[in-house]
């Protein structure tokens, strides 16, 4: 058995384990079937001088100290808050839902009767689901509830999933906050690496004990007893060679173009819940302020996984779903030197602090 210990994927999840098992005195190899580090976070300049996130946009946020700590011995980050639009009633309003959208969207009179009501129940600054709504006997309210999931979800989430079949529940439970702090995020910590992620995980990864190996699919079990451990951050059942059948997948498509205008929309990312077969616009030189007559903008497209043809994005977590995943899990107590990780080997959607997280813990 070699002495080496394989990490598989150079994404946020593969480095984080491979940069702590090197600074414990191991010697790790790094393979990945990819022909680039990064993972999904990869990005790189393009013609225009401009950062392009290749797999959509990524900003870096987290209330863990211990997780900022980690990711910044690797980078310098910018304090870049993000922000999303969509186009509601062909009206560009802030995301999640607040008392500044609102204002935006409805007709005075109607939005200081909703924003008193509102005030009138709930906390200021609590984030309420919009089911909450519901269960008030105020038609006002009960409009408002019905109004953000029609708007903002029902049809986002048939494109995004690909279904008519959106689970209320789940909608129900995305909240409205009772303030006017439009940030998508709340966390503590919040940017952007002013290098880029590409640069970030390349430092992450540079140090005296990693190799990395790009371009090299990993066999699974089959030549996981070469190694003295293996943190296999793929896709578990294609571990197993799909033994057990194929957990499903969201995957995306991504257009690419180029406008010859410092700036194509008013802001980084906007979301068309009711419009279009694509989901959203991201525009790239937000991110790190970036310089150029010129802009990049993105269309993602939700499209289902077919592999050999795209790329795997988000975990389909039904109940039938899950109950394959630990099938494979149980499958997979019989390798002892193998730990899987990450979005795909946990079947779990993660942000990048989660996936950091779980590899520092896991080392």
């Amino acid at each position: 058995m070699n002495s080496q210990i394989l990490v598989v994927g150079a994404g946020f999840s593969g480095a984080s384990v491979a940069r702590k098992l090197a600074e414990q005195g191991e010697d790790v190899l790094v393979m990945d079937r990819l022909g680039h580090i990064a993972g999904a976070a990869y990005d790189e300049k393009d013609q225009n001088g401009i950062t392009v996130h290749k797999y959509g946009s990524h900003i870096f946020h987290t209330s863990k100290p211990q997780v900022w700590k980690f990711v910044r011995r690797f980078a310098q980050f910018n304090t870049y808050m993000h922000k999303v639009c969509a186009l509601i009633d062909g009206t560009e309003a802030f995301i999640p839902f607040n008392l500044s959208t609102i204002r935006k969207l409805f007709p005075p009179t109607l939005a200081n009767r909703l924003e008193e009501k509102l005030l009138e129940r709930f906390d200021y600054n609590a984030k309420i689901p919009i089911s909450e709504f519901k269960k008030q006997n105020d038609a006002d309210l009960k409009f408002l509830a019905s109004y953000i999931y029609e708007k903002v979800f029902l049809n986002y989430t048939k494109k995004q999933w690909g279904t008519d079949k959106v689970d209320r529940a789940v909608t129900a439970r995305v909240p409205v906050l009772i303030g006017t702090d439009s940030r998508y995020f709340s966390d503590v910590y919040q940017g952007i690496p002013i290098g880029g992620y590409t640069r970030l995980i390349e430092n992450m990864l540079s140090h005296k004990k990693i190799r990395v190996v790009l371009n090299r699919k990993f066999e699974g079990a089959r030549e996981s007893k070469k190694f003295k451990a293996v943190y296999y951050t793929g896709s578990i059942d294609e571990f197993f060679e799909y033994n057990l059948g194929m957990l499903p997948y969201r995957s995306l498509r991504f257009e690419f173009r180029t406008h010859d205008a410092p700036y194509y929309q008013s802001n980084s990312v906007i979301n068309y819940p009711c419009n279009y077969d694509f989901t959203r616009i991201h525009e790239f030189k937000y991110y790190l302020d970036e310089r150029s007559p010129k802009t990049t903008i993105a269309y993602e497209y939700p499209q289902p996984f077919i592999d050999g043809e795209n790329e795997r994005f988000y975990p389909i977590e039904t109940r039938a779903n899950s109950a394959l995943y630990k099938k494979y899990l149980k499958q997979a107590q019989k390798f002892e030197n193998v730990r899987f990780l990450g979005r795909l080997g946990d079947y779990k959607y993660y942000n990048m602090d989660e996936a950091v997280e779980r590899a520092m813990s896991m080392v």
